[in-house]
């Protein structure tokens, strides 16, 4: 009741006043997106947990995938099943500090799709992203021996299937994480975007150390990119469809 008739005793100019200057600040936040895009999703302890616990499921991956026996006769469907577990518990944790934060949890999955003409418009930069990520990748990794990650490729028709949930897990919780998540956290903490995609892309490729220096190196140019792309669409999705399209498409071509 104090609030009305504090409104009520106001004179016109003041509201008029008051309505201006409300008019102003909602205009200054729509004229500019990018100050959102640069504030803190989640807090820096946050990410120091979320960086700490992934350097430790790289660090097992880099020792199961060097062993010999996993060289020599992997099991594969242990090793998908593995992967999609941690995957998925790190995109947890990532998704709990966000709401903790107060922060949209769309900010790292991506805005909803409305309509159908709004998936189909992620969907062919996803595909467009695709076909430039092959091209680029068949020129970094001419004359590179990926001996690592051909062991990890599917050979069985049951593997085939998992392979397919891996390459589903892989597209939308590393999206999620490093463009998504560690990007946004980067950009807002250094206050520069190329060194925020820089960093998130840096990442990636020692995540994936497993496959070879030279394996990683390419990788890490290739979620670069995918750095780019997600900063320009203000959207993970597209990058999300071309990661799983890219890693289906892998294991179909050596399967078959």
């Amino acid at each position: 009741m104090s609030l009305i008739r504090d409104l009520m005793s106001q004179t016109p100019t003041d509201t008029q006043t008051i309505l201006e200057q409300s008019s102003t600040a909602a205009s200054e936040l729509a004229a500019h997106p990018a100050s959102r895009s640069r504030s803190l999703i989640a807090s820096p302890w946050h990410t120091l947990l979320v960086l700490a616990v992934q350097g430790v499921v790289s660090y097992r991956g880099i020792v199961h995938a060097t062993q010999p026996q996993t060289l020599a006769n992997p099991d594969r469907i242990a090793i998908y099943e593995r992967t999609m577990f941690f995957e998925w518990l790190v995109l947890g944790l990532v998704l709990i500090g966000v709401w903790r934060h107060g922060s949209s949890l769309q900010t790292v999955l991506g805005e909803r799709w409305r309509t159908v003409g709004h998936f189909l418009r992620h969907l062919g930069i996803g595909v467009l992203f695709l076909g430039a990520s092959i091209v680029l990748g068949s020129i970094l990794s001419h004359g590179i021996e990926d001996s690592s990650a051909r062991v990890i490729l599917p050979h069985t028709r049951t593997e085939m299937l998992l392979w397919i949930a891996l390459s589903l897990t892989a597209g939308i919780c590393e999206e999620a994480i490093y463009r998504g998540y560690l990007q946004r956290q980067f950009i807002a903490m250094t206050r520069n975007v190329p060194v925020g995609i820089v960093l998130s892309a840096a990442l990636f490729g020692m995540a994936h150390l497993y496959q070879g220096a030279a394996q990683a190196m390419q990788i890490a140019v290739l979620g670069a990119m995918g750095g780019i792309l997600a900063h320009w669409c203000k959207s993970v999705r597209p990058g999300m469809i071309a990661h799983t399209l890219q890693d289906v498409l892998g294991g179909v071509v050596h399967h078959s």
